[in-house]
């Protein structure tokens, strides 16, 4: 039998597997015995190093041989190390030897490990019935480790049988047994466990969190399954493409190691998010692979959760087969057995979207989906499949509900996101439904609901971050390596230095662990929006399918429109904007030619069929996709017209509303910038009490801290918008870049901000708008003025004192903008939000 002192060294395994695996191997050197070479064994397995920890084991059961009941507690040790390898029959078959000899809390310890192999063998219910059977007698007994172990164990099989409340329920009291008891391996263990749970249920940044707390705690096995399981909260975050090099390092982490089962999970994650890329090839190949892993480690219940994968890769390859829905049906009834309820319910959907395509019933399918649980996901798609089959029996008030029943899950997920790009991912959780809404939306004050719906869950009417300080010093960290890198690239070495890289990953993770600070929004209604736009007109346009839709707002009237083929828009956008670039940098025919050409076409397209009911009214335009990056003001029929460019109009709305009537003004100039300093000088004419801040003093922080509370700033600097990149577009300053990531740091935003700079208003991830104006806009400024494009420097200082004495006159920025003369060099400027 094992001894206190020897029960407190098997415990250090778990709490210390470092110093238990040294003073084992003391204990070895001086002619220890099985003890010394079963926690030698646990104390290499959570150090990475299982085919060692597996060679003391089997040395143990050798030593042990005429020891019965030691033998068994050596065989409850294995079936732990022998899981983790894949040989799950060898696991279960000394779980079985060891069954008919341990007694009390030994019986109890083997119940945890057995209960682990079954469940990663699939066979959840029989895990489930274990754990819950064992548990009492774990919470009465004294053994903290073996508790922390099997809630763990029966967290995560009530996790894959879809209940997430008591998963998430287990898993909470193991963390705080193990940190009572002071485990402090387990219970990182245990927290990436929580965070796994606590991901699915769509809380991506307490999950980061979560992960973040564990992960520098944890080696070996634990350290992959961590990452793993961040992995997929990337994917289910819409980020498949971040989730790829985290699994594939685990991926190798784990074949280095020799832990089967992880490899075979591994490839199963990644054909989920080779999946969510949209690639059913390379996820078809990937699945396959883990397919055959599973049936190599007799993992029967993991090899439907392969299937599943394997039958959506082929709908996304646009198979719609009598052959695909009965394979479907077979595998939702298979999952359904096994105990893998969510993903039965996903296979049902697969089976009810190919009947509908196939003009078959799919009412039947449904009926047992459970739509108010599982992933957010899994939600949305059961709510988008509802909608399908009731739109397909012409149930058309059914279908408008089922639709907003599931823009809601997308919405109460939404908000739950603090980072701006988290955000702009959850919309595409639910773009296929936001697309069917669209299309059943019948009058124009239909349409706009759902559209403005739709923009809402992309981006937040207002954000208000909270103060992060190590998120502020990794950005002043950023700015000096930004310096170097400028320096080096001076001296010809254009490459980004890792650890630039590194940091800005290491920022963009800080800011998605934070809590939402985002304002729930709903659309305001019809006669709000019309009183609100008094003389205005809105014009908000949308893509349904190929085609866009404008739907239009004057005189208290709405009306929807027909505009064409949405790709004809994105090419004349793609040809305005070269030519405006070529034309930014000198005057020459060629490209004005094609520019005029260019405008007069997607002028004809956009703007012909609204005019009647437009008239000649000031316009608040609320474009999608790439048009948000469209220096409007090239259009004939804008010419000297006020307008505003917004990313919706509930984002308009917010706006306009009354700000701090009183402020001061802050000028900057920034470094390497012909004609910046002239430009401020004017303008300083204009605002003699103005900040000014340039030379030295125009440093990131102080600008960014006079910027707090100003009515007006006005930064003349370099810029850059960061393609792929978009929290990263920055302005250069005296120490390096102000990002879009620091503006976070702001109490109040600034009233109205002008950014005199190339391609600052330019924004990213479609009707998100990510970029630094669409940010302002977020974090509260009314009115931002900056370019879409490129700038001629020569051309802005006239210009910007032409602006802002049409604005120190009382005119509005909107119509400022439209009354001063604009030459070829800047015509990227908009007026961006209230106007």
């Amino acid at each position: 039998m094992t001894g206190p002192d020897e029960r407190a060294l098997l415990r250090l395994a778990a709490a210390d597997p470092a110093t238990a695996f040294v003073r084992a191997l003391a204990l070895l050197e001086r002619g220890g015995g099985v003890l010394a070479l079963r926690v030698a064994g646990l104390a290499a397995k959570e150090l990475g190093r299982l085919d060692e920890g597996l060679g003391f084991l089997h040395r143990a059961l050798e030593l042990a041989r005429g020891d019965r009941y030691g033998a068994a507690q050596v065989r409850m040790n294995l079936v732990g190390l022998l899981t983790a390898r894949g040989d799950l029959a060898e696991a279960l078959a000394h779980a079985g030897q060891a069954e008919a000899v341990l007694k009390g809390e030994d019986a109890d310890r083997l119940a945890a490990n057995k209960a682990c192999a079954l469940a990663r063998a699939g066979r959840l219910d029989e895990a489930h019935e274990l754990a819950v059977r064992t548990l009492p007698r774990l919470r009465e007994g004294h053994d903290p480790a073996v508790l922390n172990g099997l809630l763990t164990n029966l967290g995560l099989a009530r996790t894959f049988r879809g209940d997430l409340d008591a998963a998430e329920s287990d898993l909470a009291e193991a963390v705080a047994v193990g940190e009572a008891a002071g485990l402090h391996h387990q219970t990182a263990m245990t927290k990436g466990n929580l965070a796994f749970v606590v991901s699915r249920r769509g809380d991506v940044p307490r999950a980061l969190r979560l992960f973040a707390e564990a992960e520098p705690h944890l080696t070996g096995e634990r350290l992959a399954q961590c990452r793993f399981d961040q992995a997929e909260t990337l994917i289910m975050a819409g980020l498949p493409g971040e989730a790829r090099p985290v699994l594939t390092a685990a991926l190798d982490a784990a074949t280095a190691n020799g832990y089967g089962c992880d490899i075979a999970d591994g490839y199963l994650l990644l054909a989920h998010a080779e999946l969510a890329d949209d690639n059913p090839e390379r996820c078809t190949d990937a699945a396959e692979r883990a397919r055959a892993l599973f049936a190599e480690q007799e993992r029967t219940g993991w090899m439907l959760l392969a299937e599943h994968v394997l039958l959506r890769a082929r709908w996304a390859c646009g198979e719609r087969s009598a052959v695909l829905l009965r394979s479907a049906e077979a595998t939702a009834a298979r999952l359904e057995s096994g105990g893998w309820a969510d993903a039965a319910d996903e296979a049902r959907i697969v089976a009810a979207r190919v009947a509908l395509a196939l003009g078959r019933p799919s009412g039947h399918l449904l009926s047992c989906v459970g739509r108010q649980r599982g992933s957010v996901q899994a939600q949305i798609a059961g709510w988008h499949a509802v909608a399908l089959e009731r739109a397909a029996r012409s149930d058309h008030a059914g279908a408008v509900a089922a639709v907003g029943a599931g823009l809601q899950v997308t919405e109460e997920h939404a908000e739950t996101l603090g980072a701006l790009d988290l955000r702009a991912r959850a919309a595409g959780l639910a773009g296929e439904l936001s697309e069917l809404g669209l299309g059943l939306a019948g009058s124009a004050g239909e349409l706009l609901a759902v559209e403005e719906r739709r923009r809402s869950i992309a981006r937040p009417a207002r954000v208000r971050p909270p103060r992060d300080p190590e998120r502020a010093a990794a950005l002043t960290t950023l700015r000096v390596l930004s310096v170097e890198h400028t320096a080096g690239m001076a001296r010809g070495v254009p490459s980004v230095p890792a650890d630039v890289a590194d940091l800005e990953a290491e920022i963009r993770a800080q800011t998605r662990r934070r809590p939402s600070g985002a304002s729930p929004h709903s659309f305001p209604g019809l006669e709000e929006v019309a009183a609100a736009l008094g003389e205005r007109a809105l014009v908000e346009i949308i893509k349904i399918g190929p085609d866009l839709h404008a739907v239009t707002v004057a005189a208290g009237e709405a009306r929807r429109h027909h505009l064409g083929a949405s790709d004809d828009a994105v090419r004349e956008t793609g040809l305005i904007r070269f030519a405006v670039r070529r034309l930014a940098a000198e005057d020459a025919p060629e490209p004005l030619s094609a520019l005029t050409d260019a405008a007069r076409r997607l002028d004809h397209s956009l703007f012909a069929p609204l005019s009647r009911h437009i008239g000649d009214r000031e316009l608040v335009i609320a474009p999608t996709g790439t048009l948000h990056g469209l220096p409007w003001a090239v259009l004939p029929s804008l010419a000297g017209r006020p307008f505003t460019v917004v990313p919706s109009v509930g984002a308009w709305l917010h706006a306009r509303e009354p700000k701090h009537a009183d402020g001061h003004v802050v000028l900057v100039a920034g470094p390497d910038l012909d004609h910046a300093e002239r430009e401020i000088a004017a303008l300083h004419r204009l605002h003699p009490q103005a900040v000014v801040l340039d030379g030295a003093d125009a440093r990131a922080e102080r600008v960014r801290d006079a910027m707090d509370g100003a009515a007006l700033v006005h930064i003349a600097a370099h810029g850059e918008f960061r393609e792929g990149n978009p929290l990263f577009s920055r302005l250069r300053l005296a120490d390096g870049p102000l990002v879009v990531h620091d503006l976070d740091e702001l109490a109040a935003a600034p009233r109205m901000i002008v950014l005199s700079a190339c391609d600052i208003g330019r924004a990213a991830e479609g009707d998100a708008v990510l970029g630094m104006a669409g940010a302002l806009l977020a974090l509260g400024t009314a009115t931002v003025v900056a370019a879409v494009t490129p700038v001629r420097d020569e051309a802005t200082p006239v210009f910007m004192t032409a602006f802002h004495t049409a604005v120190a006159t009382g005119r509005s920025p909107a119509r400022a903008l439209a009354d001063i003369p604009r030459p070829q060099g800047v015509t990227g400027f908009l007026c961006l939000g209230a106007g």
